[in-house]
């Protein structure tokens, strides 16, 4: 008998769902994914809303998707999600795992939630020795030795945190941007170039942007950290095209990760640890990723950069498999 069960990786910008079968053997055979909107903390205001929302709407695309097919009739037997700011041993442990029973009315001893790093580490490398580093609207690095320890450096939220990140690039862009619109440094292509990104991403057209009018937006209710984040890519576009500001910025930022890295690294006594770089950020922006690789190569020299052998929607599958033998 086949079982069907779900896998969920929430993040702050968006949230994907894969819907696999679990053969008699064990075997996991993805057959459908969906996507819905992001997530905020759960302790934030409207968290348990939008994580509500997040999983229901990426289930229900996944589920759509899965009903052209012939196992459309199979009831969901198991559920795990990886999601951002849900930290291990704390309460919001237990209230995700209830909203997660909730929203796919599966009994809540089938379901698992934890942080999106943990999924993203069993994928990446199993339960096998190695340090995952992600950066994307925020940064965390969490490893583990391969004999049960793990530790984690990063993951304290936009507010205190967020080195390294799309958010980080984003927030030293703008910020130097009105270093330069104020007379402090001399002006570059940067300001313009990144004032037009914000415009674009606001939906404003025919308008003048300011200081002062970005010194607002920046404040205002669900603009951070994904509307900061929202700027990396023209960031490290400038970086490719020369722009000093921004290699310095997006230096930094890859400094900032190897720091992570080196911390994990550190306390759990990896000395050529392999790093499976991941997230948005060290995906798709090519500068941060290429600045990355060489700081981490002075930094840490024995250590192996190494693509993850799945993604964090593979690490969800793998929790929710192993929950099918309860209740």
């Amino acid at each position: 008998m086949e079982h069907l069960i779900a896998g969920f990786d929430a993040g702050q910008t968006h949230t994907s769902c894969r819907l696999a079968l679990v053969t008699t053997d064990g075997l996991i055979q993805p057959v459908a994914s969906g996507e819905g909107p992001g997530i905020s903390h759960l302790a934030a205001s409207g968290g348990e809303e939008r994580f509500l929302a997040a999983l229901r709407l990426s289930y229900a695309a996944a589920r759509g998707a899965l009903e052209e097919g012939s196992d459309g009739c199979l009831a969901l037997g198991a559920a795990a999600v990886g999601a951002s700011g849900l930290e291990a041993g704390t309460d919001l442990e237990q209230r995700g795992q209830a909203l997660i029973a909730t929203a796919l009315g599966v009994p809540l001893e089938r379901v698992r939630a934890s942080g999106d790093e943990r999924t993203a580490l069993l994928g990446a490398c199993g339960h096998g020795a190695g340090i995952l580093v992600i950066s994307g609207t925020g940064s965390i690095a969490l490893g583990q030795d391969g004999h049960g320890r793990e530790h984690r450096c990063g993951g304290w939220g936009w507010q205190l945190d967020g080195a390294g990140s799309a958010m980080d690039l984003g927030r030293d862009g703008l910020a130097l941007s009105l270093r330069m619109a104020d007379g402090r440094l001399p002006e570059s292509p940067l300001r313009a170039r990144l004032w037009a990104a914000l415009a674009d991403a606001e939906g404003i057209t025919g308008a003048a942007i300011t200081g002062q009018w970005i010194k607002a937006q920046v404040v205002t209710p669900g603009f951070a950290p994904a509307g900061f984040a929202r700027l990396a890519p023209a960031v490290n576009r400038l970086a490719a095209e020369g722009d000093p500001g921004a290699l310095a910025i997006v230096q930094h930022s890859a400094n900032a990760l190897v720091r992570l890295v080196a911390g994990v690294a550190g306390h759990l006594e990896l000395e050529a640890p392999a790093v499976f770089p991941t997230g948005g950020a060290l995906t798709h922006l090519d500068q941060l990723r290429s600045c990355f690789a060489a700081a981490l190569q002075r930094a840490l020299p024995a250590s192996r950069l190494k693509e993850p052998t799945d993604d964090a929607l593979a690490g969800a599958l793998q929790v929710a498999t192993a929950l099918l033998s309860c209740g």
